[in-house]
């Protein structure tokens, strides 16, 4: 099945057997399980856990184009709701598509699959659409992990991606609502994201962001913005006795932030003695800073 990717091709059974009849709609469940037939369009009900909504219609026709030149190169998939009914599993733009060109049939392969796995495999065949952006991504990790109970190493191993890279994504969502639908509508990039995440401010996360938006910066002058607030800011908290924090530690207070996923807290006083926190909520986030360390 080319085109669907290693993690949805293994919740997919192969199938040995391809059904050369057309006009197959009307067949027994036995004999249309696991085979490719073409199914009337009119059949086809919509997947209720298809994790997009919004489709580009430039595209949709673009692909409408492509179809009534050169038909359905991949058939959709759909899984048998009864004799004359079928519920759509990956595949809603070429549906959509055919539709809009008047296509009565289309061709499909016909799987057998229950709810949580027609959500998982909607998600993950979204996940890996090319033009997917990165809070979209975002949201289908979160869903597979809270509603088809996957930990992020099972996702990561479903969708092809470390763990870190998960967690990166997923990470997003903490951002406040603006910053992640101009993430969303490709205004910042995932560098930009990445950087203002690590400040503990929702406020001065907004005015990072709204410097990127009105001034254009850049990742790297983020970066930069970002390691000069996080000095004032462990200044205001500090003796005045101490001393300025040494840009070489809020460097590396920077990185590990990164590294870990977390808000890593760095301190070092006059001695060069100090500490390094690394915060976690559950055991599940012990278990995964632990994993990063390699420490077993």
């Amino acid at each position: 099945m080319t085109g669907l990717g290693k993690g949805l091709g293994a919740l997919l059974q192969d199938s040995e057997k391809v059904n050369s009849s057309r006009n197959n709609s009307r067949m027994s469940a036995a004999d249309v399980v696991g085979s490719m037939s073409d199914i009337d369009v009119n059949l086809i009900e919509a997947n209720p856990y298809q994790p997009r909504t919004r489709f580009d219609q430039e595209a949709l026709q673009e692909l409408a184009d492509s179809i009534r030149v050169q038909g359905i190169i991949q058939p959709i998939t759909v899984r048998q709701l009864s004799e004359d009914s079928f519920q759509l599993i990956s595949g809603e733009r070429r549906l959509q598509a055919s539709r809009s060109i008047g296509l009565t049939s289309i061709p499909a392969y016909v799987r057998t699959a229950n709810d949580q796995q027609m959500l998982e495999m909607a998600l993950i065949e979204n996940i890996q659409r090319e033009n997917l952006n990165s809070i979209e991504i975002a949201l289908s990790y979160q869903r597979l992990i809270l509603e088809c109970n996957l930990k992020q190493e099972e996702l990561g191993v479903r969708v092809g991606k470390n763990r870190t890279t998960v967690n990166n994504y997923i990470r997003l969502l903490k951002l406040p609502p603006d910053i992640q639908a101009a993430l969303r509508d490709n205004q910042i990039s995932m560098g930009h994201a990445r950087a203002i995440i690590t400040i503990n401010s929702d406020q001065s996360q907004l005015k990072i962001f709204n410097k990127i938006i009105e001034d254009g910066w850049s990742v790297r002058k983020v970066e930069e913005e970002v390691r000069k607030l996080g000095m004032m800011s462990n200044v205001s908290f500090a003796s005045k006795k101490q001393p300025t924090i040494n840009q070489e530690i809020k460097s590396l207070q920077f990185q590990l932030s990164s590294f870990f996923g977390a808000k890593v807290s760095v301190k070092s006083n006059e001695e060069h003695k100090g500490e390094i926190k690394i915060p976690f909520t559950s055991q599940d986030e012990l278990k995964k800073i632990l994993e990063t360390l390699k420490f077993k």
